[in-house]
């Protein structure tokens, strides 16, 4: 690998040289899902943070305070500041990950230089690599717009079933039609009906219960009216 690869997700890692290791990014096709979120690797997770905190430890002016673009062959120099402390599979973990985060790649596009060890800038950052950045932001984006939208969908969806539910439990206990004929006008199966039944009675209970309206208090009936002779109250006139 040399000094003008791209750190970037769609970058395949390639084996560095023993005596030049580079920075190898991380490689995610797509967006990681909420599933594979929540169940990592545990080993894997555990060794990242466990570098993540040496790193901090040793080198605070570049891992701390924020992300800061890398300088290319970084790891070469944690090697050399730090021989014998991080293999290189180590060292080739945590950077597929802290490269390819949202909040480096945010740092890629915002920098126009890179930074080493000591927390000083070693290098331009390309244009190449900033707009690569910028693309795999915008299709992180995205994904997370179609989630959203995928995931609105699937709300209003199960808000209309249990609506539809509500209903039909409510035309139940008003029919005076049998149990064939309030199925067909219903579109339902005999078979289907009792579980839809269940279903809404205990979504039912689960409601809040609704808060009564106040009652608007009366008005007081006027008694500085005098009667007609018709019967008909007679106002005060102005003299």
């Amino acid at each position: 690998m040399n000094d003008t690869t791209p750190e970037l997700p769609e970058t395949a890692p390639e084996t560095a040289p023993e005596t030049a290791p580079e920075i190898v990014p991380e490689t995610p096709a797509v967006e990681p899902t909420p599933t594979v979120e929540a169940a990592p690797d545990a080993p894997a997770a555990a060794a990242s943070v466990d570098v993540a905190a040496q790193l901090k430890a040793l080198f605070p002016a570049l891992f701390t305070g924020g992300h800061k673009p890398l300088k290319l062959r970084i790891q070469a120099d944690i090697q050399e500041r730090a021989p014998g402390q991080f293999s290189k599979a180590q060292l080739s973990a945590f950077f597929r990950r802290y490269t390819g985060n949202t909040g480096y790649l945010i740092a890629l596009t915002k920098a126009k230089t890179r930074f080493d060890l000591d927390g000083q800038e070693a290098g331009e950052l390309s244009d190449e690599h900033r707009n690569a950045a910028k693309e795999e932001l915008a299709r992180r984006k995205g994904l997370q717009q179609e989630r959203m939208a995928a995931a609105r969908e699937e709300e209003q969806l199960l808000n209309q079933q249990r609506y539809n539910r509500a209903g039909l439990l409510r035309d139940f206990e008003r029919t005076t039609l049998t149990l064939k004929n309030f199925c067909t006008l219903k579109g339902v199966t005999e078979e289907e009906l009792p579980g839809l039944l269940d279903i809404a009675r205990k979504e039912r209970e689960e409601m809040p219960p609704r808060e009564e309206r106040p009652q608007h208090a009366q008005r007081p009936e006027r008694t500085d009216r005098r009667e007609r002779p018709n019967g008909r109250p007679q106002r005060n006139e102005r003299r």
